[in-house]
């Protein structure tokens, strides 16, 4: 068994906690920056497999949120990620919601933002995100998150901004329709917006690669929908030939274990106490989807048991970001190392042998 399958806090990461999270937020990716570019992407035989056409190195990702910017997305290959996705960006420059607006709970492991889709911009994001792709070693997959500005007063025009500009450099594309803190995004996961929203980006999929090649495309999804949300958007997804899912993004609900003082702020939850909400989701989408398009699993994946869990609920990859925020961006390669031991343990020989194995109802109830 892996020393390292359940981490431990740095010393570091205790002392940026000193600063309010913002700035050693601002603080992290000022230091990252200075870091030499990596060589290589961390690997087992066991761990690797093609997802969506895209062949991955291993399945541990980072999660839209960290890099917004794609300021330093590339570093990260050197902690082990397999891949990370950079955003959400919007196309043009956003402030985001008025500050404070970002909160560790602590005793929770969790995070509560209400952020907004701050970012610099399309036009920034993107010279950054081709030194990036320039930066990555061989292997290292890049994937772009865009979403809609929130005065756009054609929501469409920017899903299709937004894929115009990253499509050329980005490895795959998440359309990001479930953010809690961008007011009437939520209602793009539903009825005739959806199907709507999902045309409009497949056809300027099939536009673009008929010159860029072809892109996978994934739309992420809140882990606060109905069975019956959740089965629609299936439905409607592999009906219009979505390429995949992010299953899921942060909560409104609050569950009744918080212990923190900022369990009450409002935005976003993310972190250890999502994990149960977001596999349930996540293993609805694999029986809804039969297994027929991939799924990345988000929510509460702080150590390599987490990530064993989604991949048995139905996940071919999985991300994580708030977990980073407590133990440090070296987790990815803790936990890659870690699954690999736990599909040994278990007689597998390939992770996609996997995937799955635990996504019937009957688990639906279970605490994780």
């Amino acid at each position: 068994m892996n020393n390292n399958i359940i981490p431990k806090m740095p010393w570091w990461v205790r002392a940026a906690h000193h600063l309010p999270p913002e700035l050693a937020h601002d603080a992290t990716i000022a230091a990252l920056r200075l870091l030499p570019k990596s060589q290589h992407v961390a690997t087992q035989p066991i761990l690797t497999q093609k997802v969506a056409g895209i062949d991955f190195a291993n399945p541990v990702g980072l999660a839209a949120g960290f890099d917004k910017n794609a300021a330093i997305g590339d570093k990260l290959f050197r902690f082990g990620y397999g891949f990370v996705e950079l955003g959400t960006v919007t196309p043009l420059p956003q402030s985001g919601n008025p500050k404070p607006r970002l909160f560790r709970l602590a005793e929770d492991r969790a995070l509560i933002n209400s952020l907004g889709f701050n970012n610099q911009g399309i036009e920034i994001y993107r010279r950054n995100f081709i030194a990036a792709k320039r930066r990555a070693p061989k292997g290292g997959v890049i994937g772009a998150n865009i979403g809609m500005n929130r005065d756009t007063a054609d929501p469409l025009a920017d899903i299709r901004l937004g894929l115009a500009a990253v499509y050329p450099m980005a490895d795959y594309i998440t359309i990001n329709i479930s953010s809690p803190n961008t007011p009437g995004l939520r209602a793009w996961q539903e009825g005739t917006a959806l199907v709507d929203l999902l045309r409009a980006a497949k056809t300027m999929q099939a536009e673009l690669s008929a010159h860029h090649g072809y892109r996978p495309l994934f739309c992420k999804l809140a882990p606060d929908l109905a069975h019956d949300q959740v089965e629609f958007l299936c439905q409607t997804a592999m009906a219009q030939g979505l390429d995949g899912i992010v299953a899921t993004n942060t909560t409104i609900e609050r569950p009744k274990q918080l212990e923190s003082e900022y369990k009450g702020q409002q935005g976003g939850l993310s972190g250890r106490p999502l994990l149960p909400q977001a596999n349930r989701i996540l293993r609805q989408c694999y029986r809804f989807c039969g297994g027929k398009i991939p799924l990345i699993g988000v929510g509460g994946v702080g150590n390599a048991h987490d990530a064993y869990r989604k991949i048995k609920a139905g996940a071919s990859l999985i991300q994580f970001y708030t977990a980073m925020i407590y133990y440090g961006p070296q987790l990815a390669q803790s936990i890659a190392d870690g699954l690999a031991d736990l599909l040994r343990q278990d007689g597998y020989n390939t992770i996609a042998q996997a995937i799955g194995v635990e996504s019937s109802a009957s688990f639906d109830h279970n605490h994780l």
